[in-house]
């Protein structure tokens, strides 16, 4: 039950009811209300500005830990890094070296992927740097271990083939030794046989008696028998496969068609003096990757370490050549 007040009228001397508007009642409302909403909006927003909430404080330590987690996966991808370095390395100069296959380019393991938009969908947030920076870690070596992947592939068919290669690969003396006469001239500048100018002699020659029998220095596939190329005569060029070519000049006659396969000691042709020779003897040529290099290096198969320098020292000679 409200109170009622009553005050003290002084010119009637008299105690009268206290009679209250409604319009003062509203505006003591509305004071009251107004002061109320302005108390409990500081009140608010001191509380939302300097204190968080139980949800907040929940929310931060979540992030709190993502960052963590997230500064433990960066450091994580850094080791894996440094493994992966070390196995591109070993995978360039040991694996690929052993088995004769080219380096992969550093372009090619290192280029770049995807465009400028690849990581817009995590920018715009606090912790924008960190997602970006590990998440474009992560790509780099997730791309890297794709072609790191595909390289040891390939290693592992090179050393499925390793066999094949061997055999491939030149290893003996065109000529047997007991049907050699000397190694006329080696590999380098000589002296040419009859324009008695300086030239580069891009083989060796085996000085023999015609119709001595001339052997394939490894497996392979006769690419031509002929007389075609100019100064060679009767020559025949052998495909080896792996980058490596033989060329046989000067011969008397051959033994062998084009496209018929050889094995290391298969006769293919016998010594001449055909083209452009000063005697007979045979011009052994090796081409690796379409480039003529000496001969010397592919006779380990069938010659002794002092049968091995003799032969050095009678290429090396400054002499004339025979074609």
């Amino acid at each position: 039950m409200s109170k009622i007040k009553f005050y003290f009228n002084t010119k009637s001397l008299t105690y009268e009811k206290v009679q209250i508007k409604l319009w003062d009642r509203f505006k003591r409302f509305a004071g009251f209300l107004i002061t109320g909403i302005a108390f409990a909006s500081a009140t608010m927003f001191v509380a939302y500005r300097y204190f968080d909430s139980p949800k907040e404080k929940q929310l931060r330590r979540e992030i709190e830990t993502m960052k963590y987690q997230y500064d433990i996966l960066d450091n994580k991808l850094n080791q894996v890094n440094v493994v992966l370095s070390d196995m591109q390395n070993r995978d360039d100069n040991i694996y690929r070296v052993i088995f004769e296959a080219d380096p992969i380019p550093s372009e090619i393991r290192n280029a770049g992927f995807g465009g400028v938009d690849r990581y817009k969908a995590l920018e715009g947030f606090n912790s924008s740097n960190v997602i970006v920076n590990v998440t474009k870690k992560l790509d780099k070596i997730s791309k890297k271990m794709y072609i790191q992947s595909k390289s040891f592939d390939d290693v592992v068919k090179l050393a499925n083939n390793k066999s094949v290669m061997l055999a491939s690969i030149p290893a003996i003396q065109p000529i047997n030794k007991k049907n050699l006469k000397s190694v006329a001239s080696g590999f380098g500048y000589r002296t040419h046989p009859i324009y008695k100018t300086m030239h580069l002699h891009s083989g060796m020659d085996f000085s023999a008696p015609i119709g001595t029998p001339i052997y394939a220095t490894g497996d392979g596939v006769v690419e031509s028998a002929d007389n075609l190329a100019q100064g060679y005569g009767n020559h025949v060029v052998i495909n080896h496969n792996f980058g490596y070519k033989t060329l046989y000049g000067h011969m008397s006659r051959y033994a062998v068609r084009r496209g018929q396969k050889v094995k290391r000691g298969d006769v293919i042709g016998y010594v001449g003096n055909t083209g452009m020779s000063t005697g007979p003897h045979l011009h052994y040529e090796v081409i690796k990757n379409d480039v003529k290099i000496n001969p010397i290096n592919f006779y380990y198969n069938d010659l002794s370490p002092a049968e091995y320098e003799l032969m050095i020292e009678q290429s090396s000679k400054s002499n004339q050549s025979f074609d």
